[in-house]
């Protein structure tokens, strides 16, 4: 990632931000509707907070790309944790997919090429960074 799409990351999650609710409601609705086999993985979950903690997540990611190195501990211990609860690395794809949606959605005219890109580039490294500290294959 270059620094001006940590740029570009930064200043469009700054706008997603003050609607994290609305953000977080969009991003599983629209997870569930394109991969439904994630949730069950959610059955005895209160979506409320776990829409909090995927946003305060975003939010600290977002803050670390700064410094890749300093937040791999981080990534790698969330997809240890993940890999628990039975996310395997097929997940990881619709996942992406429901942000960048969830982005264009919130984003409107905002989500310019540029952001895609750079969003794409972000979740690419970290969700690759997850598979193989959960030590998955994305052959799978």
């Amino acid at each position: 990632m270059t620094p001006d799409q940590v740029s570009e990351i930064k200043a469009s999650f700054s706008k997603v931000a003050p609607i994290a609710e609305q953000a977080a409601a969009l991003f599983y609705g629209r997870l569930f509707e394109i991969a439904p086999e994630v949730r069950p993985l959610f059955k005895v979950t209160d979506m409320k907070e776990q829409g909090r903690k995927l946003m305060g997540t975003l939010a600290v990611v977002v803050k670390g790309l700064d410094d890749l190195p300093a937040l791999m501990p981080a990534v790698g211990a969330l997809a240890r944790k993940h890999n628990g609860y039975g996310v395997t690395a097929a997940h990881y794809a619709p996942v992406g997919a429901a942000l960048l949606w969830t982005l264009e959605q919130g984003l409107g005219e905002g989500f310019t090429p540029a952001v895609r890109d750079a969003w794409t580039s972000a979740y690419g490294t970290l969700s690759g960074a997850m598979i193989a500290a959960a030590g998955q294959s994305t052959t799978a």
